[in-house]
């Protein structure tokens, strides 16, 4: 009863100045206030997901129930329902199609995964005894130009796995390879679409064509390569013990990336010649997988009996122990392995954001940021920004309010939102993700001490941007 009372007084008609003939502003009304309250607190939980373990889908889930609950008895006694529901299945339809995106794209990078193709990767740079300086640049240059491909998050754990492996007790090495690794993966996933889930709105949203990201090549280079050659010269040329290990791909893991590059070639061409979005391309991708992995199934024991015949002819142990631990590929099984709590936690964002929108609080910003600001500090800010809070909200944000903005400031925001989060440890998916891979060894006080370096790569990136690119503003 408490709480009918308190959404029944911040609903009441004394709550906000409005008609029900207009649009309503309520952005100064008690539904307004209590919607920005419900938002930061939830997001003051995602901030501290590090502290708190508590997984960050779970605060914004929560929050945009409320926030919805509340415009829900705000629009219907307004009598503008429909304006509600509109705005809702606007938000759900967004949600949805990036949803499929990314979960086919993270079906695509767990099948490489089970199929060993990272573990070889891995095993090879571990096993060449590189000096430490050299693994410095290899995981580095790796993670920029991995991470248009495979996103960000998942190169970032990648190559830190390289580095703990190599670095063992050397706490010094692993935290600052780990920084370069973090500006690496972001600064790379910047000039695709499929760097960054950020980049991705951008695109899905068609804002920046395909091929246009590429424009951000040379700017992406810069923000990595500033700061990579400043922290190197504090690395040592010391050369840790080699680590051999044999690592075996799994059947298919080879023609499965060649998939995924058709599956992404699918996605662009539904973009580009059809005018569809993207996601038609990316679910007819995981149709590829699919038929691919009722192949294997169905092959299976006729290249497993293959294998044993060539095994027993060398006399090889070892490869028949493993034919005995070989397992079916299962498509449905990698589905289950994406990361749903980033889903869910981008379904959080969108549907509070999309609230916050319908109340008028994104048109209040937009008119600040957008009108009263130069875009192209608006657009810097909007990179500071997302390195304290997410990037994904921010961008998504940017995204509702439509502002007028050329094809310059488009690249140079989807720019910002990607390498702004380089700042600090908390300012991207990939330094959250490995702060706990590499809990107590990278930190987000070890990540701070190189802030004003990485700060003159988000700035050199910028300048080069506006130097290069300069005939699309």
């Amino acid at each position: 009863m408490l709480c009918v009372a308190l959404i029944s007084l911040l609903v009441s008609p004394f709550a906000f100045s409005s008609t029900s003939h207009a649009m309503p502003d309520l952005t100064q009304s008690g539904v307004g206030y209590a919607a920005l309250v419900i938002f930061a607190l939830a997001y003051c939980l995602v901030m501290g997901e590090e502290v708190l373990k508590l997984r960050k889908s779970k605060p914004v889930l929560l929050a945009a129930g409320l926030i919805w609950i509340l415009i829900g008895f705000t629009f219907q006694r307004l009598g503008q329902m429909d304006v509600a529901k509109s705005a809702l299945d606007h938000n759900l339809l967004e949600y949805s199609e990036l949803l499929l995106f990314l979960l086919v794209a993270m079906t695509y990078i767990s099948a490489m995964e089970e199929r060993r193709l990272f573990d070889a990767l891995q095993a090879w740079m571990v096993g060449k005894g590189f000096n430490l300086r050299s693994l410095f640049w290899i995981t580095g240059i790796l993670s920029f130009f991995i991470s248009p491909i495979a996103d960000n998050l998942t190169t970032a754990l990648l190559m830190c796995a390289v580095v703990m492996k190599v670095g063992g007790t050397n706490y010094k090495f692993i935290n600052i390879a780990c920084v370069n690794i973090v500006i690496a993966a972001n600064a790379g996933g910047a000039f695709s679409p499929f760097g960054d889930i950020t980049t991705l709105m951008v695109w899905q949203a068609g804002h920046v064509e395909f091929m246009q990201f590429l424009t951000l090549f040379a700017p992406s280079v810069v923000n990595y390569i500033v700061p990579a050659v400043i922290m190197s010269f504090f690395v040592p040329k010391t050369s840790p013990d080699a680590v051999h290990e044999y690592v075996e791909l799994k059947r298919g893991a080879k023609r499965i990336v060649a998939l995924f590059i058709l599956t992404i070639a699918t996605a662009v061409a539904f973009h580009g010649l059809l005018h569809f979005p993207p996601v038609m391309g990316m679910m007819m991708g995981l149709a590829y997988l699919q038929f691919f992995g009722f192949y294997l199934r169905k092959t299976l024991p006729r290249s497993l009996a293959k294998k044993r015949a060539e095994a027993e002819a060398h006399h090889d142990k070892a490869a028949l122990q493993r034919l005995g631990s070989v397992v079916p590929f299962d498509v449905f099984r990698r589905v289950s392995h994406a990361e749903w709590d980033t889903l869910l936690f981008f379904y959080g964002v969108v549907m509070c954001v999309g609230g916050l929108s319908l109340l008028g609080y994104l048109g209040l910003v937009s008119e600040i940021m957008y009108t009263q600001w130069d875009p192209i500090w608006a657009n810097v800010m909007v990179g500071i920004l997302s390195a304290i809070v997410d990037n994904i909200p921010v961008m998504f944000a940017i995204l509702t309010m439509q502002p007028e903005l050329s094809m310059g400031n488009w690249l140079l925001v989807t720019l910002t939102a990607g390498v702004g989060g380089s700042l600090l440890s908390i300012g991207s998916a990939a330094g959250v993700a490995l702060m706990g891979a590499a809990h107590g060894k990278y930190t987000f006080f070890g990540h701070l001490k190189w802030m004003p370096i990485i700060a003159l790569g988000y700035a050199a990136s910028i300048a080069t941007h506006l130097w290069v690119n300069g005939h699309l503003f």
